[in-house]
């Protein structure tokens, strides 16, 4: 991450935020709430959770009270999945992204790539424009935090996404860009990269799949959030055996780095679509899993550092969506023990969710994990953003059934060991090797640095990861030139 000054633009930043009374939050104070200032916590006692207010950049942290309006913070937001429900005997943990602004953790990656920058002056909020490319909920983060920040954004998401993203982002976004395909059309969302970056002067492209910014918030924020929850859940003989995450932008799987750091022993599994297995069959394809773009790898992936690779398959996503969301469904998972306090719950999970879920319940079932093992996953967005795929789902298939109940509840809780691969060393250097066709190829990335991030490792990945102390100097230099 380059931490070059430009101070002509920087004194434009930090002017323009002083006439709007905006300061930035630092890392620590997103791992930590407490640190934030009294004054700033009673102004959002009258702020809402998803108000397009400057002081919600204080929101952005997995400890917000969970409540709509003039919350503030308490502990870390998860749910312990019950064993009922999910067919094994390791506790499954997941941290819950409905609690940020804009109800997903995603937030948190665009704050990661776009306030380092700010703070460096190297992009300037009084003249540039912001873009998002993304498969939905990054791109509806990024536009959140650039209204916040008072900068102008661009939000380019494939045409097929739920419809209540482009809903929102139509309130939000300066302009919206739909691009061809669906959320494993990920080729055509840089190709409109491409094309702006041709054609246009007054643009930024915070591009999430390469964006570093997007694995530093992760290691450190969500890293932190997940360390504290798996210490609490652990007793003496007990054991933190993993984490599981979709793979996506490769953000989130930073904090499963962090993890190994902090509980050596500990492995981290990458999650993707059956019906584009990328990681492991080289594959192509369409799916249904919103929130998991693909046919490519990340730059941002660390794959020396991935244990396993996990293909779901969303037929199973989608099926098990209608039984945690329909009234057939409920009844079905109360007659088999699952606790009805635990219902409620259900709705914290989008598609994205649910296939962590079933990852995290593969994970469990290959390593026949016990009740003394933990795994941690997270849900990144809720049931707000697909409502109508519910509705669409009915229907195409018809009103969900008792019968229907069932079997997706026999599908839930007996997950296969198929589509699942351990890594050996060379299968992760294969998958890493990918990497070059879409990064050095197409986008044009420096071969070299592809090269370090295998083969300077252990010198390249800290160097990147380890620098939110830097930025938190920065954003405090920052926030005093504002005050």
């Amino acid at each position: 991450m380059e931490f070059t000054l430009d101070e002509k633009q920087l004194e434009e930043n930090a002017q323009f935020c002083k006439e709007r009374g905006i300061t930035i939050p630092t890392f620590a104070e997103m791992k930590d709430p407490s640190l934030i200032p009294r004054e700033i916590g009673d102004e959002l006692k009258e702020i809402g959770l998803w108000d397009l207010h400057p002081r919600n950049l204080y929101r952005i942290t997995w400890k917000n009270e969970p409540v709509a309006e003039g919350g503030l913070f308490g502990g870390v937001n998860h749910v312990v999945i019950p064993p009922e429900l999910t067919g094994v005997k390791a506790r499954i943990v997941a941290l819950c992204g409905k609690w940020f602004p804009t109800g997903a953790h995603k937030v948190g990656a665009t704050f990661g790539c776009l306030v380092p920058k700010l703070v460096t002056g190297q992009f300037n909020l009084t003249n540039t424009k912001a873009v998002w490319p993304s498969t939905g909920n990054y791109c509806r983060g990024g536009a959140y935090v650039s209204s916040l920040l008072g900068c102008e954004s661009v939000a380019i998401l494939p045409e097929n996404m739920s419809r209540e993203r482009f809903e929102w982002l139509e309130k939000v976004a300066g302009e919206v860009i739909a691009t061809a395909g669906c959320e494993s059309n990920v080729k055509e969302i840089f190709d409109k990269c491409w094309e702006l970056k041709e054609t246009r002067n007054d643009i930024h492209i915070f591009n999430q799949f390469e964006e570093l910014g997007n694995t530093v918030w992760h290691y450190e924020v969500t890293g932190h959030a997940m360390e504290e929850v798996i210490r609490s859940m652990l007793a003496p003989g007990d054991r933190f055996a993993g984490s599981v995450f979709s793979s996506g932008s490769g953000g989130t799987l930073a904090s499963g780095y962090y993890l190994k750091e902090v509980f050596p022993g500990a492995k981290l599994a990458a999650a993707e679509a059956l019906q584009c297995p990328t990681m492991l069959e080289n594959g192509y394809g369409d799916h249904r899993i919103e929130g998991i773009g693909d046919k490519h790898i990340p730059f941002i992936h660390d794959l020396k550092n991935t244990d396993m690779a996990i293909a779901i398959d969303d037929e199973h996503a989608m099926r098990i969506l209608r039984l945690f969301n329909t009234e057939p469904g409920h009844e079905c998972l109360l007659e088999n023990g699952v606790p009805q306090s635990f219902l409620t719950n259900l709705k914290l999970m989008g598609i994205s969710g649910i296939a962590n879920l079933l990852g995290a319940i593969k994970f469990a079932r290959y390593y026949e994990l016990t009740e003394k093992d933990v795994v941690a996953t997270v849900f990144t967005d809720s049931m707000e953003l697909y409502g109508s795929r519910v509705a669409e789902l009915n229907a195409e298939r018809g009103a969900y059934q008792p019968r229907d109940a069932w079997r997706d509840f026999d599908l839930m809780a007996n997950q296969d060991l198929a589509n699942m691969r351990e890594l050996s060393y060379y299968e992760r250097k294969r998958i890493h090797q990918l990497k070059y066709f879409t990064w050095v190829e197409q986008q044009k990335v420096d071969v070299s640095n592809l090269n370090a991030q295998w083969y300077d490792h252990d010198e390249y990945w800290p160097s990147m990861l380890k620098v939110a102390p830097k930025i938190d100097e920065l954003i405090t230099a920052f926030n005093q030139m504002v005050l």
